[in-house]
Formats: C-alpha cells, sequence, structure tokens
C-alpha cells in the first residue's frame, strides 16, 4: 500500500487537532476541579471563583483553537 501525500496531511491534520486538544481538555478539567474544590471550602466566594474559571477557560481553550486552525491550514492549504 502507498502513502500518497494527500493521505500524509490527512494524518498531520488530525494529529495535529488529536494532540493539540488533549491538554487543554485535561487543563480545564482539573481546572473545574479545583474550582469546585475551592467553592466547597469558600461559598462566598463564588462569583470571584466562578469569574476566574470563566477567564482561566477561554485563555485554555484558546490551546485547542489553534490546533484546530493548525489542522485546517494542514488540511486545506
Amino acid at each position: 500500500m502507498e502513502l500518497v501525500t494527500g493521505d500524509i496531511m490527512n494524518i498531520g491534520a488530525a494529529l495535529a487537532i488529536g494532540l493539540g486538544a488533549i491538554g487543554p481538555a485535561l487543563g480545564i478539567g482539573m481546572l473545574a476541579a479545583k474550582a469546585m474544590e475551592a467553592l466547597g471550602r469558600n461559598p462566598e466566594a463564588a462569583p470571584q471563583i466562578q469569574q476566574n474559571m470563566i477567564l482561566a477557560i477561554a485563555f485554555t481553550e484558546a490551546i485547542a483553537i489553534y490546533a484546530l486552525v493548525v489542522a485546517i491550514i494542514i488540511k486545506f492549504v
């Protein structure tokens, strides 16, 4: 079986988005777990914890979006 350029580009795009999404997924999971622990210890601080959690999730999710952009560039350019 012979691999052609298109096949290699498809594999590269799949690896880019697959491996690029693992880190943010683990990071968001750990972030949410720690936020729930903080809410359990100090329920009065819920607004500050929620605001910081949403901001951190947005920054973490940006990494996955960059991986998606790289995968799209590999696939179509």
